[in-house]
């Protein structure tokens, strides 16, 4: 048998086998990675795989790292035909005080009066972490920033981001205004799969709008790391924070950082993260298209249990070094009451490495189970009186 055939075999089993006494173990072992980040959070793209995980929940103040939620709003809008890239907005005294030239603060130096392309606007926030831009589009798409932060709450409430907070376009300090690594990762993830045509703007070198030439400050750009996208940010409250993407050999990942002392600390931090989340882990293929993964046990059925698998084939990427760190679980709430169809969702596989929990993916009957007859129903019941209450 090959190295990653028993590989596989030694997960699959640890499925069936797994003991709570491991996970108190793993809490007992010195962490995969460090970082000098205060939160992080990274993923592998394809299989979802959580690789690392450093109090992804915590919410601090976003700064520009908001700018991810006004461009998703901007392409969603664009996708549903409400907008189109050569549509004009208008650059008010607000835009330009708030966020132009006058503010200090990062700007695309819009002019007071002027109109300007989506496209051009889009480029000027993502290239050049554009406020005014932000500010511009937003009073064009909703009248106010208020009002164009509603949008991003909701938008945001529609992706699965129930933590993050908005309470304007840029970022600019605003109470209340917060959002989490794992979501900001999840935000990310979002924006490359589903506007690939606008993805692209993210790994931009570089853009030039009134006659200014500005780079990226994306500093892994530049790092020749496979890196393409996408946001950097800082406040005095959180520190300095970014969100990246890199694509190598076939594989991507997504990481957010927020609580880093210093720009050079950031880069260097991301950059470390990103190329050990590339290195250190094997990809193993759990359980292919249709395979059973287990089985759940019914009450009332014709058949003690029901197979489980998923809706399609389960993939994680494991850490080549300690393996014994690995621990999986079939969890459902049960047991699971006849009659049940195939296709119905049961419950899901979860992996975790170490006390990290690293994929979850939802598992469905694999067959149908008809009612039992009324002794094994009987049976059924009394089982469930006698060793329920120890559930």
């Amino acid at each position: 048998m090959g190295f990653v055939s028993a590989l596989r075999w030694a997960l699959r089993t640890l499925v069936m086998l797994v003991a709570a006494i491991g996970a108190a173990q793993a809490q007992q072992q010195a962490p995969l990675f460090e970082t000098k980040a205060r939160q992080a959070f990274m993923i592998d793209a394809e299989t979802g795989t959580v690789l690392f995980s450093k109090d992804p929940d915590a919410p601090f103040p976003p700064a520009s790292l908001a700018k991810l939620m006004t461009m998703e709003v901007v392409f969603n809008a664009i996708r549903t035909g409400r907008l189109t890239l050569d549509e004009e907005f208008y650059v008010s005294e607000n835009a330009w005080r708030t966020g132009g030239a006058p503010s200090g603060t990062s700007t695309m130096f819009a002019a007071l009066g002027s109109s300007i392309r989506l496209e051009d606007l889009i480029q000027g926030v993502i290239v050049q972490s554009a406020n005014d831009g932000c500010i511009v589009i937003a009073e064009g798409m909703a009248g106010s920033e208020e009002n164009f932060a509603q949008l991003m709450n909701e938008r945001a409430r529609e992706l699965g981001l129930t933590r993050s907070v908005f309470r304007n376009s840029t970022g600019l300090p605003a109470e209340g205004q917060v959002v989490t690594a794992r979501e900001l990762v999840r935000l990310a993830t979002h924006i490359w799969r589903e506007y690939p045509e606008f993805y692209k703007y993210y790994s931009q070198a570089e853009f030039t709008w009134n006659k200014i030439l500005q780079r990226n400050r994306n500093p892994l750009l530049r790092m020749n790391i496979g890196a393409d996208g996408l946001k950097t940010g800082y406040t005095e409250a959180s520190g300095y924070a970014i969100v990246g993407s890199a694509a190598r050999d076939g594989r991507r990942v997504f990481v957010a950082m927020s609580g880093v002392e210093t720009d050079a600390q950031r880069a260097e931090e991301a950059r470390r993260l990103i190329e050990w989340g590339m290195r250190a882990f094997d990809r193993v293929e759990l359980f292919a298209a249709g395979e059973v993964v287990g089985e759940a046990r019914t009450y009332g059925g014709e058949k003690s249990g029901v197979a489980l698998r998923a809706a399609g084939p389960v993939a994680i990427f494991v850490p080549i070094t300690n393996r014994d760190r690995l621990i999986a679980r079939i969890v459902y709430e049960g047991p699971v009451v006849a009659p049940v169809e195939e296709g119905t969702p049961i419950g899901s596989l979860k992996v975790w490495i170490g006390d990290m929990m690293s994929q979850e993916t939802p598992l469905y009957a694999a067959e149908s189970v008809g009612q039992g007859k009324i002794h094994q129903r009987a049976l059924d019941a009394v089982e469930e009186l006698l060793i329920g209450w120890l559930r």
